[in-house]
């Protein structure tokens, strides 16, 4: 059992970085150019508020159920005449054009939560948004979570007295009542037509309202693989509009990753909504009294089979429960997809300004203010070109099309470079006899920044087009793995552009595109055992990197790379394209001398 409860100050941990964040660094590196951007991304990006975090709590081991926030003392309640149990286990369906949710009379919880639109991971069936095999070892939606895990374990065990046992079409209201010697129990839940439904819940147990909060405390029912468990966090949102942060990121969200998950913590509210969630669904809690809600997050281990293997892996289960802790608990539940146009339409009153809503769970990530708008405009694409290839196809005709100046400007920028060589490597002999610490060196860097401003040369110029085709990458990386939209959306051969080739197709095109790529590009300033060494290194290092991404990415950069090659090639044809390539062989030929 866990004691009495005052629940002190514990500070919320950040979120920890994840796959996108190891993406972003492994394109750092590989570009040396974008490491100038890495301070100011981490100085403008989206920082967890210092001080307007809620606080986590650990419960005290080994004491006795709590009186503090977790129960309150109230007038004893008079002992039941008779009892409230029912004889046998019995079910409840809801029924919906949405879901189909089953719930058993048993701890007056759900066994099963249909979404009908959604398929599972073969493909084969509707969704189960209940995952079965840890829901039976550490609970199923909708019981309950106390800090006394003895009358937890009670409250979710014992036969409920259902209002109804038939089918019942949504909109539908169902309630479950217990009673005992010392235990009176009410749950009421109601359905509509939407994936929001509320919550009543009240515990008195010894003559005591006692804290009990609905959970969802076993992840979902897309966890199939050990990898489909790592993206699962808690996240939770207060308004922060009287934060400066808030004028930039207005549906800023405070995120808990797995790794910094602490089981059977508490945050306390202020909170708009709290829950946990997956790549693409989520289980969210909606108080009504913001004021007094307390989000507890749960954290289990458990063993699943390996993939195609013999043997188990560990993974981790997470789960919240969100209630009143200082009297019955009166909730929104929204339980579905990621999907925004749904989350927007869930209104929520904010603690200080106006209303919100529930985008927010949707991480776009570093790059959100341009991977949001592209799936905006993709979305629209797929409305004349019903298919998301064909989409991404289309879209990145035109993103590659627009960069065209750019790579002008790149020619022109490296031709530059290629004519001031000379008078560079002229500068760099009559320094050489200096070294790096003398303070003769500086004016070697004085002389080559002169030259540069009087022939007009940007050193960084020739980078520009890479520069900007950085962000497009990694915003279609958290596009794709995020946008619920194109789980599962098929395109040629590829059966999920949310996961990888299955045949490596794309990445073996995108490989070779850029190494046909790298051999009709003219290099500026590098030796030509640089530049073969490059031509091959480079292609294969992105290979390595894009081998196990998306499809979807792989499709819209291997068709980048083959639209670019069409652009080179035309380029390579005109007055400035043939100067270059002069200049380049007449250096190659003094280099064989």
């Amino acid at each position: 059992m866990h004691g009495k409860q005052t629940l002190p100050e514990y500070q919320n941990p950040q979120q920890e970085p994840g796959a996108e964040r190891r993406l972003l660094i492994v394109f750092l590196l590989t570009f040396l150019v974008l490491i100038f951007t890495e301070p100011l991304l981490k100085k403008y990006g989206p920082q967890p508020p210092a001080e307007t975090h809620p606080k986590q709590v650990k419960p005290a081991q080994n004491a006795n159920p709590p009186t503090g926030p977790a129960t309150v003392t109230t007038p004893a309640v008079p002992v039941p005449v008779e009892t409230k149990q029912a004889a046998a286990e019995s079910e409840t369906v809801i029924d919906s054009d949405l879901y189909r949710v089953t719930f058993t009379n048993r701890g007056a919880q759900v066994k099963s939560w249909i979404l009908k639109k959604y398929k599972n991971d073969a493909q084969t069936g509707e969704l189960d948004l209940v995952n079965a095999a840890a829901a039976a070892k550490f609970g199923y939606p909708l019981s309950l979570w106390t800090y006394d895990a003895g009358l937890s374990d009670r409250l979710n065990s014992v036969l409920y007295v259902p209002s109804k046992q038939e089918n019942l079409p949504a909109p539908a209201e169902i309630s479950f009542e217990y009673a005992d010697h010392d235990l009176v129990v009410r749950k009421t839940f109601h359905f509509d037509d939407t994936y929001v439904l509320k919550v009543d819940t009240s515990v008195f147990y010894k003559g005591a309202e006692t804290f009990a909060a609905p959970a969802w405390p076993a992840g979902f029912g897309d966890q199939v693989t050990p990898a489909s468990y790592a993206p699962v966090r808690i996240d939770y949102h207060n308004d922060l509009s009287t934060d400066r942060k808030a004028l930039f990121f207005p549906n800023y969200v405070l995120r808990i990753a797995l790794k910094s998950v602490s089981g059977n913590s508490t945050i306390k509210g202020p909170f708009e909504w709290a829950g946990t969630d997956d790549q693409y669904f989520t289980a969210l809690f909606i108080p009504n009294n913001t004021d007094d809600a307390g989000l507890i997050t749960l954290r289990n281990a458990m063993q699943i089979q390996k993939p195609g293997e013999n043997g188990t892996t560990n993974v981790e289960v997470l789960g919240a429960a969100v209630g009143d802790l200082r009297g019955p608990t009166q909730e929104r539940v929204f339980v579905g997809p990621k999907e925004m146009s749904t989350l927007e339409s869930v209104s929520i009153p904010t603690i200080h300004n106006g209303n919100a809503d529930l985008r927010g769970v949707v991480d776009y990530g570093w790059w959100g203010l341009l991977s949001r708008p592209l799936f905006i405009w993709l979305k629209w694409t797929y409305k004349y070109i019903p298919n998301w290839g064909w989409a991404i196809v289309i879209q990145t005709l035109i993103i590659t099309v627009a960069l065209l100046p750019l790579r002008i400007s790149q020619m022109k920028s490296m031709l530059k470079m290629q004519r001031v060589a000379p008078q560079i490597k002229s500068i760099q002999e009559k320094y050489k006899k200096y070294s790096l610490r003398d303070p003769r060196k500086a004016a070697m860097n004085e002389e080559i920044a002169a030259l540069y401003k009087k022939e007009g040369v940007n050193p960084a110029g020739g980078c520009l087009p890479l520069l900007i085709q950085l962000p497009f990458l990694y915003a279609y990386y958290r596009m794709l793995a995020v946008a619920i939209d194109l789980r599962q959306a098929h395109w040629l051969w590829v059966p999920d552009l949310s996961a990888r080739d299955p045949y490596f197709i794309l990445p073996i095109i995108m490989v070779v595109g850029m190494i046909a790529m790298q051999r009709m590009t003219p290099q500026a300033g590098m030796d030509p055992q640089q530049q073969k060494m490059m031509n091959w290194m480079m292609p294969l290092f992105m290979g390595f990197i894009f081998f196990n991404l998306q499809a979807g990415l792989n499709l819209y950069y291997a068709e980048s790379n083959l639209i670019s090659m069409a652009q080179q090639a035309v380029m390579n044809r005109t007055k400035l394209g043939r100067e270059m390539r002069e200049m380049m062989e007449k250096r190659a030929r003094k280099k064989d001398k």
